[in-house]
């Protein structure tokens, strides 16, 4: 499903709390006068000395050897042309903000006001001094093929234009792979590229680089078939001219093998498809519409091998499989250039990773255990995460190897340990969630829709086919709440529980809830009254089918609405309680915490029981648990019932379940601290690596934990996850923001599909 982004969204976005995307972080201490005289004056002399003797240290003392500069000066953004430095400001933080979670490259973005070539190099060779790498963005052809040239040439550290060049390395890993699927060889198949602007040139001279023909390709611009009668050409494009007399985009596709198309949406139709040769290549990479869409290209020519520049469809070619990993791998060995050979490096490593089997984290992110090399999968997918360090190391090799590197890797397999350090596996976590939760679509009942959080809510899981949902309220209050706010949620279907339209529902769910519950305090009457309060209405709508799953308690006390999800959805088979999980998303990767919302002092048997009920939600994940069951007594040095108990808990989960990494009674800071572990109780299971989940010994220290790792460490708080239940039921927290809400059905959805 392609993504449907609301202006209204869109900007709130960009201008909610600090407006912008990124920002500047301090990486020293700067508590104390001695910190900040340490940071500046007079200790600052210090390190600029040693600079200035040798300019070299400027790597060592600075941030330079990870800061990379994003420069535009606004004449070819995105798809919206020349709309000035000011305006593209937000796509050039947006640049900064995927160098950051997918390489840990710090940016600073710059939007230049110039428009002269030779102004613009000028400005950008005298930023040279404070940066490691340079990224150029969004500048106009054919000025941008002069601008990066001559900055090759002049500077001394690595340089990118990536419209030219981001595309060119992801599409001819795509190509390689694609001819290898058909069996053709690349220095003779026939090429159509509609397009001839700096990307489709840079992705031509990639192809001729691996082998391809200039006689072979047939480039069409805006005007035609670019040939060597015309008179209108730059240099870029006379390479590419054909001494053929002028002819349709359509007559050059007839017995085509590979279409490229890097132009607009819509110029290829199914005939054109259908006149190419046998298994053909297409590759409509036009943005949000491709030259011919992925359905109408596959039912002209079942046997086509397809690739988009969109998410939607298998073979995406996205920059984001390129550019970070590439400057990764500059900056590690201080490179002087990216040459060609560090590009052709990263179209073969993208290329062979395609190849590899694919991993647990991918298949549970799409929803896809059918990802293997094919037509269907000949690029990774963006969320791998190996490609951080698949194909930065090949460009630090290339580098090497080419002798632009100035800081050769002599270790490898060090630096393959720290390129795996970088992996922001947090944000992977819930990307991989969001994106399970859009393989199956499931039906998600709201009941506070008369709150405009969960309209809101409601609207984005919608919008991003994370869910279904389905809202509980006042049908005409939820309706002109909708219609204030500008919300599209006219086709979302809005239930009543309280209205005469919902009547019998309501008599049928009253019975049946009576049955259960009718020697437990309940009698008819109040079983069918019950069901007109949305909690309950809610929940046996789940129960019966209707619905996958509830997400309530944003208005309601927690009690409210964790009731009706006992009673009525009740426990899976086998848990023996149920708890409540928080998700952390921290600087150091995910952290699991339980129980922080349900039980209040549990006994040794409830630790095993939550114990087990988390470790068995982690895997879920798709992350293996690394347990560490807390207290104030590392491993009895203070005996007490309390760390007795601990201690037991974690003997019987070890009898039961040896292949548990698990260990404690331990502190929380000793259970982080390896060396300390390995120093004084190499015996623990915890020695060989931090724990990831976290289990409180009870639900006071569980509760203020989180809270304080949410409001004083930053950390990102997901949940509550409720666990044991037979079906999934979510308890949001007081004050849940629009984010969080949807976090959480995103995880009610995955789990539902799972249940």
């Amino acid at each position: 499903m392609a993504q449907l982004i609301r202006k209204e969204d869109a900007l709130e976005y960009h201008s909610k709390g600090r407006p912008g995307k990124i920002e500047v972080v301090p990486t020293k201490e700067t508590k104390t006068q001695r910190d900040l005289a340490l940071a500046y004056s007079p200790g600052v002399a210090e390190p600029c000395l040693e600079i200035a003797a040798n300019p070299e240290d400027v790597y060592k003392y600075t941030a330079k050897g990870n800061l990379v500069a994003v420069i535009s000066n606004g004449t070819a953004v995105l798809g919206l042309g020349d709309i000035g430095p000011e305006a593209g400001k937000p796509v050039m933080e947006g640049k900064g903000l995927l160098f950051k979670i997918y390489a840990d490259i710090d940016v600073f973005d710059i939007e230049l006001n110039v428009k002269n070539p030779e102004q613009f190099i000028q400005v950008v060779k005298a930023l040279e001094p404070t940066f490691g790498g340079i990224n150029l963005e969004d500048i106009k052809a054919p000025e941008c093929f002069e601008i990066e040239t001559r900055l090759k040439q002049e500077l001394s550290i690595p340089i990118m234009h990536d419209d030219q060049h981001g595309t060119a390395i992801i599409s001819g890993a795509a190509l390689l792979n694609a001819l290898d699927i058909v069996g053709k060889n690349i220095a003779d198949v026939k090429f159509v590229i509609s397009g001839a602007g700096a990307s489709a040139i840079s992705c031509c001279k990639i192809y001729l680089a691996l082998g391809a023909r200039v006689a072979n390709m047939y480039m069409f611009d805006s005007k035609g078939l670019i040939t060597a009668t015309r008179t209108d050409l730059d240099s870029h494009k006379q390479q590419f001219a054909q001494q053929s007399a002028d002819m349709s985009l359509a007559d050059a596709m007839k017995g085509a093998d590979v279409f490229i198309g890097l132009s607009k949406g819509g110029v290829v139709d199914q005939g054109m498809v259908k006149g190419m040769a046998a298994k053909p290549i297409v590759f409509a990479l036009a943005n949000p519409t491709p030259e011919i869409s992925y359905d109408e290209a596959l039912a002209a020519r079942p046997d086509v091998v397809m690739a988009t520049g969109r998410s939607d469809y298998p073979n995406q070619v996205n920059n984001v499989l390129g550019f970070p990993y590439i400057f990764r791998g500059a900056l590690d060995v201080r490179a002087s250039a990216i040459n060609e050979e560090m590009k052709l490096a990263a179209v073969k490593a993208l290329a062979a990773l395609a190849k590899e089997p694919v991993p647990d984290i991918v298949n549970v992110a799409y929803n896809d255990h059918s990802l293997q090399y094919g037509a269907n999968y000949i690029i990774p997918k963006p969320m791998d995460p190996r490609l951080l360090v698949t194909v930065s190391m090949a460009v630090a090799k290339a580098a090497i190897d080419s002798g632009v590197a100035r800081k050769p890797i002599t270790d490898w397999p060090a630096y393959e340990h720290e390129l795996y350090g970088r992996l922001g596996s947090d944000d992977i976590v819930l990307r991989s969630v969001i994106n399970k939760a859009k393989q199956s679509v499931k039906r998600v009942v709201f009941s506070e829709a008369e709150n405009i959080k969960i309209l809101k809510a409601a609207q984005i899981v919608k919008d991003e086919g994370i869910a279904q949902p389905i809202l509980l309220g006042n049908i005409g209050k939820i309706q002109r709440m909708i219609a204030e706010n500008n919300l599209h949620l006219e086709d979302v279907e809005i239930i009543d529980p309280k209205s005469d339209e919902q009547e019998a529902t309501r008599n049928a769910y009253g019975e049946l809830f009576f049955e259960e519950r009718q020697r437990r305090g309940v009698n008819l009457y109040e079983a069918k009254k019950m069901m007109r309060e949305r909690p309950y209405f809610g929940c046996m709508m789940v129960r019966q089918g209707l619905a996958d799953a509830l997400v309530s308690g944003l208005t309601r006390k927690y009690p409210m609405t964790i009731r009706p999800a006992l009673e009525i959805i009740g426990m899976e088979e086998g848990a023996g309680r149920v708890a409540g999980l928080y998700l952390m998303l921290t600087k150091r990767g995910p952290l699991f915490f339980a129980d922080t919302t349900l039980n209040f002092n549990p006994t040794e048997d409830q630790l095993v029981d939550i114990t087990l009920l988390t470790a068995k939600a982690v895997e879920r994940f798709n992350i293996k648990p690394r347990i560490a069951m807390l207290s104030y007594s590392n491993f009895g040095s203070t005996p007490s019932p309390e760390s007795h108990a601990v201690s037991n808990a974690v003997a019987r989960i070890k009898a039961t379940h040896p292949d548990l990494v698990i260990d404690g009674e331990v502190q929380a800071g000793v259970a982080f601290d390896q060396e300390l572990l390995k120093e004084n109780y190499p015996f623990s299971d915890l020695v060989n690596g931090a724990p990831n989940v976290l289990i409180f010994p009870n639900l006071a220290s569980g509760n203020i934990a989180y809270h304080l790792l949410q409001e004083v460490g930053g950390a990102e708080a997901v949940g509550p996850i409720l666990l044991g239940l037979r079906k999934p039921v979510y308890v949001l927290q007081l004050g849940s923001t629009v984010r969080q809400i949807v976090n959480i059905v995103a995880i009610a959805a995955m789990e539902a599909q799972v249940k």
